[in-house]
C-alpha cells in the first residue's frame, strides 16, 4: 500500500497525530542541526559543556516558537512557556549528562552530540507534547 493510500484510510484523529509527528520531525531536525552547528562553532573557543549550553539556548528559542506555532499549533502563553521550559530543562540536563558520558567513553567532542541527540530527541518529543497538549 502506498503512503497516500494509507493516510487516506486514517480517521481524522490519527491524521492529526501523524501530522504532529511529521511537523515535530521537521522542527526537530532544524533545531537539532542549529544546536549542533552552534555547538561546533563555540567548541572552537569554549569547553564542550558551555558550547552545548549556548547551542541549546539558541535551539530552544527557535524550538519554542516553531513548536507552538507550527508543530502543535497551540497559542504561546505563560502556561505553555512554563511547561515547555520545564521539559527543556529536563532535556538539557539529560543532554549534558549524555554528552559527558559519551566523551568519557572515548567519543570525540565533535561527534559526541550525535548519539546524545539520538536519545534526547525522542525523549524531548514526549515531554514537549505532554506539556503543550495537556
Amino acid at each position: 500500500m502506498r503512503i497516500k493510500e494509507y493516510i487516506d484510510h486514517l480517521d481524522d484523529a490519527r491524521k492529526a497525530k501523524l501530522g504532529e509527528v511529521v511537523r515535530f520531525g521537521i522542527v526537530g531536525i532544524i533545531a537539532t542541526i542549529l544546536q549542533y552547528l552552534v555547538y561546533l562553532l563555540f567548541l572552537l573557543w569554549l569547553n564542550h559543556s558551555l558550547a552545548l549550553a549556548i547551542g541549546y539556548v539558541v535551539s530552544f528559542l527557535f524550538n519554542f516558537y516553531a513548536s507552538t506555532h507550527y508543530t502543535f499549533r497551540v497559542k504561546a502563553n505563560a502556561k505553555h512557556g512554563a511547561g515547555f521550559a520545564f521539559s527543556h530543562v529536563v532535556n538539557f540536563l539529560l543532554q549534558q549528562l549524555l554528552l559527558e558520558a559519551f566523551i568519557l567513553l572515548g567519543v570525540s567532542k565533535q561527534l559526541a552530540p550525535i548519539p546524545m541527540f539520538c536519545i534526547c530527541v525522542p525523549v524531548n518529543f514526549l515531554l514537549v507534547r505532554f506539556f503543550l497538549k495537556r
